[in-house]
């Protein structure tokens, strides 16, 4: 294995004929230095390679090239992120393959992010398939036949490898293609790996480093008004009682004509930063600034939501300034993002989500503190190096910077002094496996065995042997983990054996092709077992226990604890609803998540959630997708056991979820364009069913409230269908 780095660079441009159309189509003149060292290691000949190189310094275009020479192959490309929002941007990127005409024919570029039971045959006819990590494991554990196509996997955000919740997947999803689909190049991308050439020797890849950027990079400390600057640069700046030393730090950049994003260790930070820097960004804004703030914030205003987290956001950002994190819907952080790549909005107060993926640089990147709560210890924890690294390395705009500004905010009790020996001079941490948890372990040893029905044991070893866990770790301790897990997952009827020969049962194949943990599984299934079967026609026997394992399970997250003002919700609950549980039920087995989905199905509106049960809108929404998600995967189980009897009753529980609504409204909600309130505004009208509306005059329709003519035209052009 060789190493490129700056000093030994030489270009070869050769293997893609495109270059200079493609470079051309993404606004470069000349190639950056670390593209053109991708290049003379052959990226676009097939080589593997690990690039690591600073945040905006082309790897998207390299990552292209790579991909040009397949699609010349007539070959697939897939691109794999580990976030959705990552997934989406570079979906967006790869589109304009689309558009221009670079390798001779019509291209068609796919995205897959979701939906673990998809069987990814609407793929097959793609020729650039952008993946989630997640999504991506889920297809090779059902051995999907155009996967023998692709000539290159392209991982982005690869540091993420050590990452307890994303890293393990992302290991082995590594590991079997090296294993399987050994002809196909891999590329994986990074800006941060300490121990580049190892993981590079893992991957059997080439090694591509650089630390080269289109803007300079200075890094510093900022205390007590003054800043230290690792290129020798000072500044100075007054310090406001009435805001923060981030927030004026931010606010200086602002003045000067930069952007600026904090980052702050909690979303409650987050808000009130920005709150303290508004009226200040505000002035600073020209009439048409001002002006296009405005607009922004009408748009937030007409399409968010109307809790009071969302209408602080419409306040701030007609000032110039937002908040991002995860508690906000997607619609609004979608717009918030938007508003700031425009200019529009001057300052950003983010959690660190933010910086995973999401491409918005600053010239100023502040971090308010270097310490987040760590839910293992209890308590606030300084970050990793690794993480800081990650964080300002998003300082510097290539458009409008000559250099780019992280800056970390001395406090917390840890001198500037020990703060710069630390972060700024410091080397990040080695990425190291995960892939021993319990959870992470199980899941992949099972759908090792369900993907090769009569594996044998010496395979499935074969296979762990090679996983970056064993490169670090003794092989003999790793190798008698996972045969305790096969004894486990034998104990468990997921899978069984003879001869020394493994093969899935149905029940294993299930929950491995249900992307499922195999505890949660165990836990459905023995839960199935116990509900007593339906007497009568009704049809929600069942609806609280079914909230109560499916929030209680290993898959479900997040999972928010009770607080003591939720006491009278859940004995309220339980009054109504005791006869018919199935696993005995208090205030200790109860979480908020249950309350709120239970709400949701209730028909509350959002900002009822938000203010009864202290819910943001953002983790709304995803209680009700993992649940909705979790409560289809209830109902294969029940299948799978032969309770025919349940499938009606959780089949309408997982579309109440999904929507949000009561049963009665079931029948409206198949329309498309009609969500939870108009279907309301409808059976409130006298609409019970999509027969109703075929019967009704479409002017009649029109007058009911939240419908209009022309949601009026399209519902009667629609059921038609149903006559």
């Amino acid at each position: 294995m060789r190493l490129i780095d700056d000093s030994g660079r030489h270009i070869n441009s050769g293997g893609s004929r495109n270059l200079s159309e493609i470079m051309k189509i993404m606004g470069y003149s000349e190639l950056y230095p670390p593209q053109e060292l991708a290049l003379s290691k052959g990226v676009a000949e097939g080589k593997n390679l690990l690039i690591v190189t600073p945040t905006a310094s082309g790897k998207t275009l390299t990552a292209m090239l790579a991909a040009i020479s397949v699609l010349e192959r007539g070959l697939k490309v897939v691109y794999l992120t580990p976030l959705r929002a990552l997934a989406s941007e570079k979906y967006h990127d790869f589109k304009l393959f689309e558009k221009h005409p670079l390798v001779g024919k019509q291209i068609k570029v796919r995205i897959a992010s979701g939906d673990y039971t998809s069987p990814g045959s609407r793929l097959s006819d793609a020729d650039i398939i952008v993946a989630t990590n997640e999504k991506m494991d889920s297809l090779l554990r059902r051995r999907i036949d155009w996967l023998q196509k692709v000539g290159v996997f392209i991982t982005d955000e690869f540091h993420l490898l050590s990452d307890p919740e994303r890293g393990p997947t992302l290991e082995m999803l590594l590991t079997k293609i090296r294993n399987r689909y050994s002809k196909a190049q891999i590329l994986a991308l990074s800006a941060t790996v300490a121990n580049s050439s190892e993981l590079a020797e893992w991957l059997d890849c080439d090694l591509v480093l650089s630390s080269w950027r289109p803007t300079k990079l200075v890094e510093g400390i900022f205390e007590d008004g003054r800043s230290i600057m690792n290129d020798g640069s000072r500044f100075t700046v007054n310090v406001s009682t009435e805001t923060s030393a981030s927030v004026d730090v931010a606010i200086d950049c602002v003045a000067k004509g930069g952007q600026s994003l904090i980052f702050a260790e909690t979303r409650k930070r987050c808000v009130s930063l920005a709150a303290r820097a508004a009226d200040t960004v505000y002035q600073m804004l020209s009439r048409k600034e001002a002006l296009m703030a405005a607009e922004e914030s009408s748009k937030l205003l007409k399409k968010g939501d109307d809790t009071d987290l969302t209408m602080t956001l419409v306040k701030l950002v007609k000032k110039g300034v937002a908040f991002h994190h995860a508690g906000l819907s997607h619609q609004c952080r979608d717009l918030v993002e938007i508003a700031y790549t425009k200019g529009v909005v001057k300052l950003i107060v983010a959690t660190p989500t933010l910086a995973s993926g999401v491409n918005l640089p600053a010239r100023r990147v502040i971090l308010s503190s270097v310490m987040r709560y760590d839910l293992e210890q209890g308590g606030y924890v300084p970050i990793r190096i690794m993480e800081y690294k990650q964080l300002c390395g998003r300082a510097g705009r290539p458009q409008y910077d000559e250099k780019g500004e992280g800056i970390i905010i001395a406090n917390d009790n840890i001198s500037g002094e020990d703060l710069y020996d630390h972060y700024i001079n410091g080397t990040p941490e080695p990425i190291r496996s995960n892939l021993m948890n319990g959870k992470s372990l199980r899941s992949h040893v099972l759908s090792t065995v369900a993907e090769v029905p009569g594996i044998r044991r010496s395979e499935i070893h074969s296979l762990f042997a090679n996983t970056l866990c064993a490169y670090y770790h003794d092989k003999s301790m790793i190798l008698a983990k996972v045969d305790e897990m096969l004894y486990y997952l034998e104990e468990q009827e997921l899978i069984k054996s003879k001869n020394d020969r493994y093969i899935a049962t149905s029940f294993g194949k299930t929950i491995s092709l249900l992307y499922m943990d195999p505890f949660t599984g165990v836990q459905f299934r023995n839960f199935i077992g116990k509900v007593m079967r339906n007497g009568n026609d009704s049809q929600d026997n069942h609806i609280l226990a079914y909230l109560q394992v499916v929030t209680s399970s290993e898959d479900f997250f997040p999972k928010l604890q009770l607080r003591k003002k939720d006491l009278e919700f859940v004995l309220d609950l339980l009054s109504k609803n005791e006869s018919r549980l199935v696993i005995p039920l208090d205030e200790h087995a109860c979480t908020r998540s249950l309350l709120v989905l239970h709400n949701w199905i209730e028909e509350a509106s959002v900002r009822q959630i938000s203010l009864e049960l202290g819910v943001e809108p953002g983790d709304l929404y995803r209680i009700a997708e993992a649940g909705e998600r979790l409560v289809s995967c209830l109902y294969e189980i029940a299948k799978l056991c032969g309770r025919d009897d349940l499938l009606l009753e959780i089949d309408m529980l997982r579309r109440r979820v999904k929507y949000g609504a009561k049963s009665e409204l079931l029948s409206m909600l198949r329309l498309t364009g009609i969500g939870r309130v108009k279907a309301r505004s409808l059976f409130d009208a006298g609409v019970t069913s999509t027969k109703d509306l075929i019967e009704m005059d479409e002017q009649y329709i029109a007058r009911i409230p939240k419908i209009g003519t022309t949601m009026a035209r399209k519902i009667k052009k629609e059921t038609i269908k149903f006559m």
